[in-house]
């Protein structure tokens, strides 16, 4: 069903996604999230860029934070749908969103950047600006999310003004714009040591996006069905 407008949005016929909405399964939710539009207030413009990558993790299982426990700092971990867990990844901001149930959620592994009427030119400058390459050059429009990190620094998202937070309409929502993946590549989550549950097929690919995120499950060497899994819109799979 199509989410109904928010009229609490900077403009009329935006459609953030409710709290509900994340109030689910964590790998439904990583899936579902595929297609959203994350939106962020910096200054005056709307920064903005479609997710294209996500990984679920769950409380019981080893490669989550939460398996370690309760802490103020995983505090969101812990409470209702919706709420934002940020951590440092190698020094970087990361951006994740409590799923259903005590300790699950979702991490928005990375995106691809989002323009239209409410996200301009100007706002991809400053995503430019935000997050150029080592030699200080503006990055290409469609790797400036490519990665964790990249999409909390493009979007110029910080772990000091949003972890433990809920979304807010005037400053930091996920729109749904209408999008939605014709396919999605589910495969094994990235970076997750031996022995910490490393082979469950937890993450998620927006199959039009594959070149574009942290690591392109349809590289070279990769096969359909031992590598990886390829779910169509009706496929229920997860």
């Amino acid at each position: 069903m199509p989410v109904e407008p928010n009229l609490s949005l900077p403009w009329p016929q935006g459609r953030a996604l409710a709290d509900s909405f994340f109030d689910r399964d964590a790998r439904l939710l990583a899936r579902e999230l595929l297609g959203k539009v994350i939106r962020h207030k910096y200054g005056e413009l709307w920064l903005s860029a479609r997710i294209i990558e996500t990984e679920a993790y769950y409380c019981a299982e080893k490669g989550s934070h939460a398996s370690l426990g309760y802490t103020h700092k995983r505090r969101a971990l812990f409470q209702d749908g919706g709420h934002i867990y940020m951590y440092y990844a190698r020094g970087g901001d990361s951006l994740n969103f409590s799923a259903f149930g005590p300790g699950n959620a979702v991490l928005i592994k990375s995106a691809h950047t989002w323009l239209d009427q409410y996200s301009g030119p100007a706002s991809l400058a400053q995503m430019q600006a935000n997050n150029p390459d080592a030699q200080g050059r503006a990055r290409p429009a469609q790797r400036l999310c490519a990665g964790q990190t990249l999409l909390c620094k493009a979007l110029g998202l910080k772990v000091p003004d949003w972890d433990g937070q809920r979304f807010d309409a005037q400053r930091l929502f996920v729109e749904d714009v209408g999008e939605r993946p014709e396919q999605v590549l589910q495969c094994t989550r990235l970076g997750i040591p031996l022995g910490r549950d490393e082979q469950l097929p937890y993450r998620f690919v927006d199959a039009a996006f594959a070149p574009y995120c942290t690591r392109n499950p349809l590289r070279r060497g990769q096969i359909a069905g031992q590598h990886f899994h390829l779910l169509t819109s009706e496929d229920k799979h997860l």
